[in-house]
């Protein structure tokens, strides 16, 4: 049966998630969950079809808006299509979301479809400025790789697989449809779409073929690049899986890796333009001033004209980030916080007074002791 949980939490997004998060989330879960990651894993089968039917309806303007206002009820409702999961085969769900996966099955070269492996996804953290310069970082990541001692195609060395006898090596099979008038083609159950079966299995990848295997890259990280924002890392995802490539052949899948910045202590990222906001004394506000302002590279002179308001914005030409594409900085954006401070000598108030009394607005008197005002509240 399909599942009645929620499908925002399944993929772990939140319900205003746009497309590309929705994708990501899906992405990492069909990679953990995928079965050639966990083999006899019933419940791993089973969140991968849950992932798959959410990102299905997900994905989708139409299914999404119906589920977003009517719940699952919207879904089965009005002729609208409600797959069973369930019920369908792991390599069908794949072929639904090849486009995530770079071409599930193979892409076209010279006339003849060719193998083609999973994309794999992993995360990077960098500060603002390394976007401001750019940077490199090694990442880890596991990914299923070509078992060495079999060289692929999951037999004992010294032996080979057989040809499958039920799809006679054709790795599909067909089925009479209802009343027995068309015919659907599907997996062979038997050798699970190989054409070939495995009497003695290699010791190293109990037949699989594939094995985990950990490495480390390093990956440029671009100027001017944006939380979120992915850098595609051509053939270093996984090879192409045993039943569509035995021993390799064909294309790997490619390694995306995301990128997240980290939070700045003074700036606000707004596309390339960098926010900051600026504390000045009520004096310099008043009288004018010119200040340091801090940059990513250092600092920059700042003149604040007189009178200047609380929540002013000085605009700085070009020290904000890099435009990814164009490589055009944007601009630092100031906004003047005016300070009062809290504490004033007897200097200071005795000033203040004096200027208060030249203006038309009333000011409370200075102030009693603590225990003064304490014996006038008494006094009643």
């Amino acid at each position: 049966m399909p599942t009645t949980r929620d499908y925002y939490e399944i993929l772990g997004v939140a319900r205003t998630a746009d497309g590309d998060e929705i994708k990501r989330a899906y992405r990492r879960l069909a990679m953990k969950y995928h079965p050639d990651r966990n083999p006899d894993d019933a419940e791993a089968e089973a969140k991968f079809k849950e992932a798959a039917e959410a990102y299905e309806v997900l994905s989708d303007v139409e299914k999404r808006r119906r589920y977003d206002q009517f719940g699952h009820e919207g879904l089965r409702g009005a002729g609208a299509a409600h797959h069973d999961f369930s019920r369908m085969n792991v390599e069908d769900i794949f072929s639904m979301f090849n486009d995530i996966f770079g071409g599930f099955g193979g892409s076209a070269r010279g006339g003849r479809r060719v193998a083609r492996g999973y994309d794999l996804e992993t995360e990077v953290s960098i500060t603002l400025d390394e976007v401001l310069t750019g940077c490199e970082r090694d990442v880890e990541f596991t990914r299923m790789d070509i078992c060495q001692t079999c060289g692929g195609d999951g037999a004992k060395p010294g032996t080979k697989p057989k040809t499958c006898e039920t799809c006679g090596g054709h790795g599909k099979v067909q089925q009479a449809g209802l009343g027995g008038m068309f015919r659907m083609v599907t997996t062979c159950p038997h050798c699970r779409g190989r054409g070939t079966v495995i009497s003695e299995k290699c010791s190293t990848c109990r037949g699989k073929g594939r094995v985990p295997k950990k490495r480390t890259l390093s990956v440029k990280i671009p100027r001017g690049i944006h939380d979120g924002q992915a850098v595609r890392v051509q053939g270093e995802g996984e090879p192409p899986a045993p039943e569509h490539a035995p021993r390799g052949e064909g294309l790997r899948g490619d390694l995306h890796v995301v990128v997240r910045v980290k939070p700045h202590d003074l700036f606000v990222r707004e596309e390339d333009h960098l926010m900051l906001e600026m504390p000045i004394s009520f004096t310099q506000a008043a009288l004018g001033a010119e200040v340091d302002v801090p940059t990513l590279e250092g600092s920059h002179k700042l003149v604040i004209p007189r009178g200047t308001q609380f929540g002013r914005m000085f605009r700085i030409e070009g020290q904000g980030l890099p435009n990814l594409r164009t490589g055009r900085r944007g601009d630092l954006v100031v906004v003047a916080r005016i300070e009062i401070p809290k504490k004033l000598t007897s200097r200071q108030e005795k000033l203040l007074r004096e200027f208060a009394e030249t203006e038309d607005h009333n000011v409370l008197p200075e102030s009693h002791g603590f225990w003064s005002k304490i014996k006038d509240v008494l006094a009643g």
